[in-house]
């Protein structure tokens, strides 16, 4: 056994008087022991556990309510609960239980409730948490001691105050009931048995309140027997609102279950993407970053399974039955499969991934010399890069972007991404281009042009038909526009637009979507020539059913004629069914549009050149300089020029 130092003993004495230090008592007395220590736990701000006690004299209940006398004991708290609150100050470190429980329960205020309920006056106290001001007896007493009042228990009332009543009423007094002036109450229930409210009539003097039993049995005799809320009625009985509804049962809503769905492993959005730009905040023509790479084997998207949905039921306990989430298929594309867990879409190829009309698709790049005679038209599922020119005649039709390192003649090209022309286009008033992304060009003369997002160009854009459902940006040294009907959404910008002495006639429109508008007039023309076809075939219809009526029966050939006219006048009616719904779309679309659109230019707006905003002409009768063309209060009105922001569509290096 090893030797017991004086040291150590030294140190032991030392630890225990500080921890004796610690130590906190209080001297209560109270009928019984257990209302002494609940007295002591209040004064020395612990639970009854962390309390160690010593009796100092033992109390007596007495006999016949004669010799009564009190507990009176020394409370402290426990040598272990106080080290662990001297550790926490210490360290300044609360266990996450701790935390937890000081989340749970931040300051409030102490409250209590005066109800009387029969003929006894009832108390409830919530006592203060954390650093909420206590419940005032004084105010508690004052609202016991009413003009009905028959007798109080203050005592009683000052203990309660002080040790709370669990969320429970006490009898403190009682008072002159007269049953004639009770509070009334009436139980409503939802027609679609979804909910249970009661309304209550107040008391008048000497009146009881309603208490939460007689709600619950009021609830129970009108059938009630699911969501009957215990804290709702408790609520009501607390604080009551009289002569208002109050909810005090609900039904169990029915929770539809969470449809499937696809996570996505890249970008879906494209225009989202940024060109890569080098530390000098060039863009290098060779990384755009519009190409999102993929190598064989990499997860691009994962579906999610849909979820069961939770089942519910009405106050009357009717069955409420909820949706299952609904499953959907995989957006299987090109050179993709799915994995062996039969929810992971993988690429099968290396390439570059879209995600195209709902489908998931990896494709590879087709490069070329460039496009002529050698190569004839060319149709390519993917990316297509041409290291010459695309010359007069020929085509390029390509699911991702097409990038031609030359020029483009009278072409055709279509891409559903992006086209970038390092040189310009020449398109001799034949050539179109449609692209569902981007349009990057140092110049482009007499060419037709659709761009589902942008058109960019460095100097020159010349006598063309330009439609972007976004922006149409020159921010070259030259900026000129001049000729030709320019369409954007957003905006149009450059630095001169028009040309000196009006000759070319140049007209740019924005704020509206060129596309569904365009898809609009289709739709309606659709429309009024269905309504002209449907007046037609109501009118034969009309006489072949007369001729009938009269008949009694038709010939064959007159009888099939007929049934034709049946089947094509609900063949129409279901197509205007349809028109009808795509047209509201579009209407809501156009009438929802926010970008209202604007015409910036910094150099000069020559005289001659017509300005649509949102359906509204301005024309420009003398040259303007360093203006912008706005929308307001019905007109296109004008302001000084604000550098417009363009930085979504900036263009590749060399453009400039």
């Amino acid at each position: 056994m090893p030797l017991v130092t004086l040291e150590k003993i030294r140190t032991d004495l030392t630890t225990l008087l500080k921890s004796d230090q610690e130590l906190k008592s209080v001297e209560v007395y109270a009928d019984t022991l257990e209302e002494a220590l609940a007295d002591a736990a209040v004064q020395l701000d612990c639970k009854v556990i962390n309390l160690d006690y010593e009796v100092l004299e033992r109390g007596f209940n007495g006999f016949l309510g004669m010799g009564k006398k009190p507990w009176t004991i020394r409370a402290y708290q426990n040598i272990t609960s106080v080290t662990k609150i001297a550790k926490a100050k210490e360290s300044e470190l609360l266990t996450e239980e701790e935390i937890a429980a000081v989340e749970e329960n931040p300051n409030r205020d102490g409250v209590y409730y005066v109800h009387h309920f029969g003929a006894n006056i009832m108390l409830k106290v919530l006592i203060p948490v954390g650093d909420g001001a206590p419940v005032d007896v004084n105010a508690v007493i004052a609202d016991v001691h009413r003009s009905d009042t028959l007798s109080a228990d203050d005592n009683k009332i000052k203990q309660l105050v002080k040790t709370g009543t669990e969320e429970r009423y006490e009898i403190v007094g009682t008072y002159n009931h007269d049953s004639s002036n009770d509070a009334i109450f009436v139980i409503e229930i939802a027609e679609d048995e979804m909910q249970a409210t009661v309304t209550i009539s107040a008391p008048m003097m000497g009146g009881s309140d309603i208490s939460a039993d007689q709600i619950k049995k009021a609830l129970k005799t009108q059938g009630v027997c699911a969501g009957i809320s215990d804290e709702k009625i408790d609520a009501v009985v607390d604080k009551p609102t009289y002569d208002k509804p109050m909810v005090v049962a609900e039904a169990i809503r029915p929770v539809d279950g969470r449809d499937a769905y696809i996570e996505f492993n890249f970008e879906t959005d494209r225009s989202k993407l940024r060109a890569k730009e080098s530390e000098t905040g060039q863009v290098n023509f060779k990384e755009l970053n519009l190409v999102q790479n993929v190598v064989q084997g990499q997860p691009l998207a994962v579906k999610i399974l849909p979820e069961k949905g939770k089942n519910g039921q009405t106050i009357f306990a009717r069955y409420l039955e909820a949706a299952d989430g609904k499953d959907i298929n995989m957006p299987i594309g090109r050179n993709v499969e799915v994995a062996p867990d039969g929810r992971t879409i993988i690429a099968s190829c290396n390439g570059q991934v879209f995600y195209v009309n709902g489908k998931i698709n990896v494709e590879p790049v087709m490069e070329v010399d460039g496009v002529n005679i050698k190569t004839g038209n060319i149709n390519f599922l993917g990316k297509v890069v041409c290291h010459g020119n695309v010359e007069d005649g020929y085509g390029v039709t390509a699911s991702g972007n097409i990038e031609v390192m030359g020029s483009v003649g009278a072409c055709h090209l279509k891409s559903d991404g992006d086209i970038i022309v390092t040189q310009g286009i020449m398109g001799r008033d034949e050539g179109t281009i449609t692209c569902g992304g981007t349009l990057w060009a140092k110049f482009i003369q007499n060419t037709k042009i659709e761009a589902g997002n942008s058109v960019v160009v460095s100097d020159l854009i010349m006598n063309c038909d330009i439609s972007a459902q976004r922006k149409i940006a020159l921010h070259g040294k030259k900026a000129q526009i001049t000729g030709g009907k320019l369409f954007a959404t957003e905006l149009i910008s450059a630095k001169n637009i028009g040309s000196t002495g009006g000759g070319a006639e140049t007209e740019l429109s924005v704020g509206f979507d060129p596309k569904a508008k365009h898809r609009l007039e289709d739709l309606q023309a659709q429309q009024t020539s269905n309504v002209k076809e449907l007046e037609d075939i109501e009118m034969n219809i009309a006489t072949l059913e007369s001729l009938q009526k009269a008949r009694r029966t038709l010939p064959k050939d007159k009888e099939d004629t007929l049934m034709n006219f049946y089947k094509r006048r609900d063949e129409i009616l279901l197509q205007n069914d349809d028109l009808n719904s795509e047209i509201g779309e579009i209407q809501s679309h156009l009438r929802e549009l926010k970008a209202v659109g604007k015409v910036c230019a910094s150099g000069t707006v020559y005289a001659g050149v017509k300005v649509y905003v949102r359906d509204e002409k301005e024309e420009v009768h003398a040259d303007t300089k360093s203006v912008t063309f706005f929308y307001e209060d019905g007109f296109v009105r004008r302001g000084k020029y604000e550098e417009p922001d363009i930085s979504d569509v900036r263009d590749p290096e060399g453009f400039a």
